[in-house]
């Protein structure tokens, strides 16, 4: 084999080599979109259930709550305590839905762990290649 034919094999395969990583590289791009997207549609859905449940809850809540406060006055129970407890309850069913909806929306859950376990192994099979 020539020289002129060993740096045009070289030139070639470097050519084909920058081609692959330019393909490998618009085919990431397109998976971190897709699961961006899929992660921004999670994350739209927790805030989504969250203000549902606000929307959802509170008459039904409140008619609740003032039901049970005069359950408990008629059970001797003096007005402000049985409200206070009552109120006390519904404050904890609140963080209670909160919590469940802030959970959906923490970033471990939100982050893009599959295109960045790829773009890993992307990055170990180019070191590879180099070698």
């Amino acid at each position: 084999m020539t020289a002129a034919n060993e740096i045009r094999s070289i030139g070639d395969l470097l050519g084909n080599a920058v081609s692959q990583l330019g393909k490998l590289i618009g085919n990431e791009i397109q998976l971190a979109r897709a699961e961006l997207s899929q992660k921004l549609s999670q994350g739209a859905e927790g805030v989504a259930f969250l203000l549902g449940a606000l929307v959802a809850f509170i008459p039904a809540l409140v008619m609740l709550s003032i039901g049970i406060a005069l359950f408990l006055v008629q059970r001797g129970l003096s007005a402000p305590t049985a409200y206070l407890a009552v109120a006390g309850v519904d404050g904890l069913i609140a963080v209670a839905l909160a919590v469940a909806g802030m959970n959906r929306l923490k970033i471990e859950k939100l982050k893009p762990t599959i295109t960045m376990q790829q773009l890993e192994r992307d990055l170990d099979a180019v070191k590879e290649s180099a070698r």
